[in-house]
């Protein structure tokens, strides 16, 4: 049966990366069927909202769905329901893609871009599993309003159901299965009540679902701390939507560039997965040719291999990139000078 993957190359330097994917998967999966949409500012300006309820249907239909990245200053003073990132979040919602993996590692080539010492990033693997349709970002209530006393406020709560927090507990204790076998989970149990609701569900399926699976503990704060402290101790990380995305960021830091590292949200068994770079649309350098294509190729890598069922073109994706890397290919954000165009051929090169 044919497969297909939807390109929503978005916004900024989002159509400049997916376009270079698209050559990538052209070349390792000549028979997946190639479709694009439009979604974010580009969605807005195509048809007033970030995300129609047509592209939502065919995300649905798609076996992987491949993003750019989405926003901007031109959509700076929309309604906030109508803004960019209400697409993503439309999109994550839609298709009940709960886990977020983010991925960081640290390929040889790069050990010294990062602005830790070689010896405290060289050899870096870690995963982040981020629960990414719950939480702060969609918890009701939230709003900014005028309380009774005449004060403005703003407000959002952090909302976690028991099935919620273990659906994607299960996701990460299965990923650490094939790893080093270690989950440390992280909260704020010490001054949120969620937070501790989260450490006792963990701890509670790890009791019944863990076995061959180390769990640890550790405050959000905390392990801010220990990424820049020394990373290498982490094998999974477990957290909720929020912290998940703050220590995700730092984590894609610590391997040199936020332009070299992907993401996979994925959902139940049998759903399409959403796939797209960490990076965000970076409007400053849009249309410029200066944007790292590598993070959209990764998360290419990552829909063939937890999508698309393709493990063995996503091996081949994985080392043309560090082959590309090792050759002395680098953009600009790397210490090099190539063009997004010319990263991409000096990868299609080593395929």
């Amino acid at each position: 049966m044919t497969q297909t993957l939807l390109l929503l190359p978005g916004d900024g330097i989002g159509p400049e990366v997916t376009a270079a994917a698209q050559r990538i998967a052209e070349l390792v999966a000549p028979d997946v069927t190639i479709e694009s949409a439009l979604v974010g500012g580009a969605a807005i300006d195509a048809s007033d909202v970030p995300l129609t309820d047509e592209t939502l249907d065919r995300a649905k239909r798609a076996d992987a769905v491949l993003l750019g990245a989405v926003g901007g200053p031109k959509w700076a003073d929309v309604d906030r329901d109508k803004r960019p990132e209400m697409g993503l979040l439309g999109l994550r919602k839609g298709l009940d893609v709960f886990a977020n993996l983010r991925p960081a590692y640290c390929f040889e080539a790069l050990v010294d871009a990062s602005s830790l010492k070689r010896e405290r990033i060289e050899g870096l693997d870690l995963m982040i599993v981020r629960e990414l349709t719950s939480g702060v970002y969609f918890g009701q209530p939230r709003g900014i309003d005028t309380d009774e006393n005449g004060v403005r406020r703003g407000y959002d709560t952090s909302v976690y159901t028991a099935p919620e927090i273990e659906r994607v507990t299960r996701v990460a204790f299965e990923i650490a299965r094939g790893r080093d076998g270690r989950v440390c989970s992280v909260e704020k149990s010490n001054v949120m009540e969620s937070g501790l609701f989260w450490r006792q569900e963990v701890t509670a399926l790890h009791k019944t679902f863990g076995e061959g699976v180390e769990l640890s503990h550790m405050l959000a704060d905390a392990c801010a701390m220990e990424l820049v402290r020394n990373p290498k101790q982490f094998d999974v990380i477990l957290a909720d939507n929020l912290f998940g995305d703050l220590l995700s960021d730092e984590a894609a830091m610590l391997t040199g560039s936020i332009g070299m590292l992907p993401s996979a949200s994925l959902g139940i068994e049998g759903t399409p997965g959403l796939f797209e770079p960490v990076h965000g649309s970076a409007p400053d350098i849009a249309g410029q040719g200066l944007a790292n294509p590598c993070a959209a190729i990764l998360s290419l890598e990552m829909a063939l291999r937890w999508s698309l069922g393709r493990p063995d073109a996503a091996d081949r994706v994985m080392k043309a990139v560090a082959d590309a890397l090792k050759s002395g290919a680098k953009t600009r954000d790397l210490g090099g000078d190539m063009s997004t165009t010319a990263m991409t051929d000096a990868i299609i090169d080593c395929l």
